[in-house]
């Protein structure tokens, strides 16, 4: 589990993310990898850039770019970041999780950091989100945003991933702790890297962002998701008087980015159109139908001839210094299939003819989305406060994202079954929107949400012991609040309540509930534990699965640490929450059968009756196994051996994997 992935981490370099995914989608310009014969690795796989360059020449691609590119301190650390896995453990918090409200919700909550729950989330829910938007610090100066890496790797090891001299390490290493653009985009690159990941071709991501780092930001996505899958900005009026414009400029506004995974794949949809007009009074076999208007603005010779109304004579030309919207050959085709209907009776200054434009003929049902959001004032600031505080009973976040504004954004890029990802949660002003579509829509949303923030306390403790709130933390520290998470979850829980109450009536289909779950490190003992030397015995260690119940981790929930290793595993192996899953008894030890096809050996004390109890399930075909997982340091090495021999007998291949 956790050592495995310390010991792949080790092993990326800054440019491992990026050939991971060439060789996802071109495996054909890699080598493969070559064996001994005792199965040992003698000559990896590798990138065959010639061959590369033969297929670009093939192609007649002779300049590859204008050389421009985006560089910063610490980016080849973030592009590290970016290809690692997870080194924290997912703990479900079933105290919350096994109230009636939320056992069976496909809503999730993940309190931790949300690069490592993207790290967790890199499998199971892989090309998997249709919608995303983050509303990540700004930058200000005075919105707390400091670099949080503390570089766990030695200096030595730092130079020696990125073959850099002490003066470069410095430079590295000054980012920590600081809020410069460097640090900030540095902190950025892996979480965009990542989320892209989790985008289907299809999704969209909006990123909320201020001209601190508007400028910086847009070169980034333009870097992670490609300038070609830029679809815009949407300009969001904040506020309409700013209260220190030392430079004399009345600043009202902020950003929110859009960007494609796939420019081809995307449409956003605005609202939807009213066709209410469409009428068919003539019985039209094509079906109902407006006037359309048929002068342009521009043309030529070909749209400026006139028009002969074959019933009264009258003759029609374009409006002065307007062009016909159609060729001569064109207005020809229409007369001949019926689009154009002449007049048996024109009055004194009527055009002699009907453009039919049909209903049919709409390419989209919905209008565009305007870029310019709020110049009504419906989506500034002080919106979002006063009802956060009405909903809450105080003001607990600073600048939070009006309800309206972020509804309309998922509402743009989304239908009634898709995935909803934030993982900058804040006040969770996005599961709420979720909410409220699923609630108001037409399209019987069943909207799902993924949010994730951080345990950020909302207090410090002094070095007399004496708990103090922080700065901006003193209303929710003394509205019973310990940590920023603490009101995020609450806020969904209200406006689920508030949805309810408004509606008696409202029935049990709409899913207001969520999971949550902690993802958070293991202790330094354990950690220590799990880094023994290979020649040791396992069972020289105390109970190695406790170590990761809740209680032993300092987090709430009462999970214990079969719960945390298998929904650990289970995020690991792509498998979401909600998967099918059933306990079945071997001898009196219990173990997970998940989706009718793997089992996880996670358990303490496991002998050879255990397995044979399990081999005999499978070869009396009682169960359909194709892997079994082995937790492994509860199996001592002579019961793992029973285990890979009994199987191996089996006249059914049973994969076997043991993880550390």
């Amino acid at each position: 589990m956790l050592r495995d992935n310390q010991q792949f981490n080790e092993s990326i370099k800054s440019n491992s993310a990026f050939l991971d995914e060439l060789r996802q989608k071109m495996p054909e310009f890699f080598t493969a990898t070559k064996y001994d014969e005792e199965g040992n690795v003698i000559e990896s796989s590798a990138f065959d850039n010639d061959k590369f360059q033969q297929a670009l020449k093939e192609h007649n691609i002779d300049e590859l770019s204008s050389g421009y590119r985006l560089d910063f301190i610490g980016k080849n650390y973030a592009k590290k970041q970016a290809g690692e896995r997870p080194t924290t453990v997912i703990v479900p918090d079933n105290d919350h999780n096994q109230k009636e409200e939320n056992k069976n919700s496909r809503n999730l909550f993940f309190t931790g950091d949300n690069l490592e729950v993207l790290r967790h989330l890199q499998q199971n829910y892989a090309n998997s989100v249709d919608f995303i938007y983050i509303d990540p610090p700004y930058n200000t100066g005075s919105d707390g945003f400091v670099y949080p890496d503390k570089f766990e790797y030695s200096d030595d090891q730092l130079k020696d991933m990125f073959a850099i001299n002490d003066d470069e390490l410095k430079r590295l290493k000054s980012i920590q702790g600081k809020a410069t653009h460097s640090a900030w985009l540095t902190f950025m690159y892996p979480r965009l890297y990542l989320a892209k990941k989790v985008l289907k071709d299809t999704g969209v991501i909006f990123v909320s962002i201020d001209d601190n780092e508007q400028a910086n930001l847009k070169l980034l996505m333009d870097e992670v998701f490609g300038e070609e899958s830029s679809v815009g900005e949407i300009i969001r009026k904040t506020k309409s008087m700013t209260n220190d414009a030392k430079n004399g400029l009345n600043y009202q506004h902020d950003f929110a980015l859009v960007y494609a995974k796939n420019i081809n794949s995307l449409v956003l949809r605005g609202e939807e159109k009213d066709n209410s007009k469409y009428k068919n009074p003539d019985n039209d076999p094509r079906g109902a139908w407006i006037s359309d208007n048929p002068s342009a603005r521009s043309g030529g010779p070909n749209s400026s001839f006139e028009i002969n109304n074959p019933y009264t004579g009258t003759v029609d030309f374009p409006p002065k210094g307007r062009y016909w919207a159609f060729a001569k050959s064109t207005f020809d085709e229409w007369v001949k299939s019926g689009k154009v209907q002449f007049k048996k009776e024109v009055k004194e200054g009527q055009r002699g003819f009907i453009i039919k434009k049909y209903l049919s003929e709409l390419r989209s049902n919905f209008n565009l989305v305007n870029s310019l959001f709020g110049t009504e004032n419906t989506y500034m600031n002080q919106v979002a406060t006063k009802e956060l505080t009405t909903l809450m009973g105080g003001s607990y976040f600073d600048s939070p994202k009006p309800l309206s504004f972020i509804t309309k954004l998922i509402k743009y890029g989304t239908d009634s079954d898709s995935i909803i990802m934030d993982f900058f949660a804040g006040s969770s002003t996005t599961a709420d929107a979720v909410m409220q579509l699923n609630h108001n829509a037409k399209d019987g949303g069943n909207r799902q949400y993924i949010m994730c923030t951080l345990p950020e306390p909302t207090f410090k403790v002094n070095s007399d012991g004496k708990e103090v709130p922080t700065k901006g933390g003193e209303a929710a520290y003394k509205a019973g609040y310990r940590s920023i998470d603490e009101i995020s979850r609450e806020r969904i829980i209200r406006a689920a309540n508030k949805i309810k109450e408004e509606n008696p009536l409202l029935t049990d289909i709409q899913d207001f509930g969520f999971k949550h779950y902690r993802v958070v490190p293991p202790t330094q003992e354990t950690l220590e534990k799990i880094d023994y030397d290979d020649q040791l015995q396992l069972d020289l260690f105390d109970d190695m699965i406790d170590v990761f119940s809740s209680e032993k981790l300092g987090v709430a929930g009462n999970a214990d640490g079969f719960d945390t290793i298998l929904h650990t595993y289970l995020a690991k192996d792509n498998y979401k929450f909600d998967v099918p899953l059933q306990m079945k008894d071997f001898a009196g030890i219990q173990l997970p059968y998940v989706n009718n096809q793997r089992i996880y050996l996670i358990a303490n004390n496991w002998r050879a009756e255990n397995t044979r109890a399990l081999v005999n399930a499978i070869g009396k075909n009682e169960l359909v196994v194709q892997t079994i997982v082995v937790y492994g340091y509860t199996l001592e090495m002579e019961s793992l051996r029973e285990l890979e021999i009994a199987l191996n007998q089996l006249e059914n291949k049973v994969n076997l994997q043991v993880r550390y």
